[in-house]
């Protein structure tokens, strides 16, 4: 995208920085209190042994496809078309950007919650103030951006070593204010010490997990700006295990502070609440500065990979053409203008939601894990089928790779829960039947498993109106 990197290539750094700064946003300052509202010690070392074992496979995953698929340098989408046809590439293409909102919408709510920690006015985020300031502040982007933001990458690596500052503080106090006394009463969460329910705690961690590795196909996604190809799956790789030691330790270390009901209590963000029981109030100022640099910083880097996955899906006929024009300044406005549309829907939505910032935590989760999927299913079905010119070892070795990824993506929509699901497929619906439309105006016909899933996403976003109407599925 030109607003991206303009001509530039991109060196190493920079990839790793849109990864990391990607995935370090929003998420990793709410990580203590989200947690402890659902497990202990252990449930949260499960959720990060099964998150990270799965999502690392899938950075292997993208490594691989880097170097397999070099002509597929369009972003996340472009697997999915390639391995299963144009209408999973839509499906790819709408679940990512859909994803990149509510990531958006996240972001926004939790700069207004952090400043309601000060003043009253902005509540937790979803008070008539707070979403009257984040739409003016949603605007405000969205001009700055259509004027042209010719080195958005350079700005993104300064704020991805800016916001690493305060986490890295943070993780100092952690070891100063660390009681091994209150870790140990901390180490089963709410429920008696047993593995079905370890299980069930960890279960309502696992798409929060997801969340906060979303970002990790950051490279991938403006791969064909890469100064060097191979530098695409370095960066993500190394983004990824980076962001994973921050993640844990955030997470872990938080329980030596404080009792888990106490951890579980905190206000959105709740690592200041955290910072405040270690160091008192100047800590939990600190730390809302920090956050509110990194959530800025990440608010960009969501909007730009939001209008890029739109735009270059429109440049390969993936969506409506019309969504590929640039303007003067070289921004993909039509694309920008959507983008930010829907996002100032979500916050109108969100005023109505009981958990506004876990709910806009989860539907990311839930939204991008599909093109997640396509993914992985597209690097087992070419391990499978040999191609690419790459010995049987490595093969026989990816296999694993992207089975593991594979079933865990899977896995994580079904531990997500029906409410999830149903809730996505609201926001699948609509896009599916005018790219249907679309694709019959143009003389395409679906495939039966096309029409299939199609039917299928209808029939669930038809049950999902039944229940928010009928009260028993909620926002």
């Amino acid at each position: 995208m030109t607003t991206a990197v303009g001509t530039r290539k991109l060196s190493l750094l920079e990839l790793t920085a849109l990864v990391v700064g990607s995935m370090i946003g929003s998420g990793i300052f709410a990580l203590p209190s989200a947690f402890a509202r659902n497990t202990g010690v252990y449930g949260a070392l499960l959720a990060w042994l099964i998150a990270g074992t799965g999502m690392l496979m899938l950075a292997f995953v993208f490594q691989s496809l880097s170097r397999l698929k070099p002509e597929l340098d369009t972003g996340i989408y472009a697997y999915a078309r390639a391995g299963f046809g144009s209408y999973a590439g839509f499906l790819s293409a709408v679940g990512y950007w859909l994803g990149c909102c509510l990531a958006d919408v996240a972001c926004l709510i939790l700069i207004k919650a952090t400043l309601g920690q000060y003043f009253p006015a902005f509540g937790d985020g979803t008070t008539v103030v707070a979403i009257l300031s984040a739409s003016l502040l949603l605007w405000g982007f969205h001009f700055l951006i259509l004027r042209g933001i010719k080195e958005a990458a350079l700005i993104n690596t300064i704020a991805t070593i800016a916001k690493l500052v305060p986490l890295a503080v943070f993780i100092v106090f952690l070891f100063v204010g660390f009681r091994a006394e209150i870790f140990a009463l901390n180490l089963w969460g709410f429920e008696p010490p047993a593995a079905s329910t370890l299980w069930h705690q960890t279960r309502g961690t696992l798409l929060l997990t997801v969340f906060v590795f979303v970002g990790i196909e950051g490279a991938s996604v403006y791969s064909r700006y890469a100064r060097r190809r191979e530098d695409v799956g370095i960066a993500t790789v190394a983004g990824f295990l980076g962001v994973l030691c921050l993640l844990v330790m955030v997470t872990i270390l938080s329980y030596g502070v404080l009792l888990r009901p106490d951890l579980a209590a905190l206000a959105t963000p709740s690592m200041a609440g955290v910072m405040q029981a270690i160091a008192g109030r100047w800590g939990a100022l600190f730390i809302s500065i920090g956050l509110l640099v990194s959530v800025l910083g990440n608010y960009l880097s969501w909007s730009l990979l939001a209008a890029e996955v739109l735009h270059s899906a429109a440049l390969n006929d993936a969506m409506p053409r019309a969504l590929a024009r640039e303007n003067r300044a070289g921004v993909p406005d039509a694309a920008l203008w959507l983008t930010n549309g829907v996002i100032q829907t979500f916050l109108l939505v969100s005023w109505f939601a009981d958990y506004a910032f876990t709910l806009a935590l989860k539907m990311t989760s839930a939204m991008t894990l599909v093109p997640y999927l396509l993914v992985a299913a597209y690097q087992l079905k070419l391990s499978l089928g040999g191609e690419g010119g790459v010995d049987a070892a490595l093969h026989a070795r990816m296999r694993w790779v992207a089975g593991i990824a594979t079933v865990y993506a899977a896995a994580m929509l079904l531990a997500g829960g029906t409410r999830y699901l149903l809730l996505s497929s609201l926001l699948y619906v609509p896009g599916s039947l005018l790219f249907w439309a679309w694709q019959r105006r143009s003389g395409i016909t679906f495939r039966p498993v096309e029409l299939f899933v199609l039917l299928a996403l209808c029939a669930m976003a038809l049950l999902a109106v039944v229940g928010l109407v009928a009260g028993w599925l909620r926002l």
